[in-house]
């Protein structure tokens, strides 16, 4: 579920909590799954250093610390998730209502937690163990950051530079904008919701959008994304009229939006939301 808004709300959080601050306690499980790096050096990458910024480009985010040593890198996944040590911070669909703690206090499903001094900290967890943490050198030389598209926030390509980017493209949207190397951030409901409101099929192959469409997209993206960013994520907080709180299949949507029908079927490898009487 974490895309970009989810992703960039985890940022600001750390960046808040961490940054021009020196490492004082790491607490790395041991997970093999998660941690593409061994435990001791993902401590090691860490403690005592400080930290002095927090990087992101699409849905992958990293630690930049002082002195010699590592980046460290993360993905969230599907269930992963970084809060502020004793906050509950906001609480994603798919977080359900669950306690984030224990009854002692801890963090469930804790993967890595950074305290600084002051006895501030933060927790990485993640339920499904889909989140990655790993180790490179500096982001521009770092290999699966290097791959990815322009960011969707903070380098969103103008409205030419997008034609010239889809023009050559015999892919359907929906499966080019989940990509990442196209636009980097952009994940199943959040393209989703860009298509509905730009009112564009998500089955249209990207090489035939026109002027119009290719304008109508990226203003979509670039208020779609502002929106869900200057929100926390906090999906009670987005607008009445998006089509996320209808999406879902089940008890959790609608069969319909504005009395027209919701349509759910794979798209690009994806289950896909889209109304075809307002999409073409």
């Amino acid at each position: 579920m974490p895309e970009l808004a989810e992703v960039e709300t985890v940022c600001r959080v750390m960046r808040r909590v961490l940054v021009g601050k020196r490492i004082k306690r790491v607490e790395v499980m041991a997970d093999t799954i998660v941690f593409q790096a061994a435990k001791q050096n993902v401590e090691d990458a860490l403690a005592g250093r400080t930290v002095k910024a927090i990087g992101r480009r699409g849905k992958t985010f990293w630690i930049e610390l002082a002195g010699p040593g590592p980046t460290v890198y993360g993905h969230l996944g599907m269930t992963g998730w970084i809060r502020e040590l004793g906050t509950e911070g906001i609480r994603l669909q798919g977080h359900g209502d669950a306690p984030f703690d224990d009854e002692t206090g801890r963090p469930r499903f804790l993967k890595l937690l950074i305290e600084v001094p002051g006895g501030t900290a933060i927790a990485f967890t993640d339920a499904r163990r889909l989140g990655r943490i790993w180790l490179g050198p500096e982001p521009a030389d770092e290999p699966r950051v290097q791959k990815l598209g322009r960011d969707a926030h903070d380098d969103l390509p103008t409205a030419g530079e997008l034609a010239a980017l889809l023009a050559k493209r015999r892919v359907p949207i929906k499966a080019l904008l989940l990509g990442q190397t196209t636009l980097a951030g952009l994940g199943n409901w959040l393209v989703d919701e860009v298509l509905y409101q730009s009112r564009i099929s998500p089955k249209r192959v990207a090489s035939t959008l026109d002027k119009r469409e290719v304008t109508a997209l990226r203003k979509a993206i670039a208020a779609v994304v502002k929106k869900a960013v200057d929100v926390g994520a906090d999906h009670e907080r987005f607008p009445r009229s998006w089509l996320f709180e209808h999406r879902w299949g089940g008890g959790r949507g609608s069969q319909q939006i504005n009395g027209h029908r919701i349509v759910r079927e794979e798209v690009g490898g994806r289950t896909t939301a889209w109304v075809p009487a307002l999409q073409k």
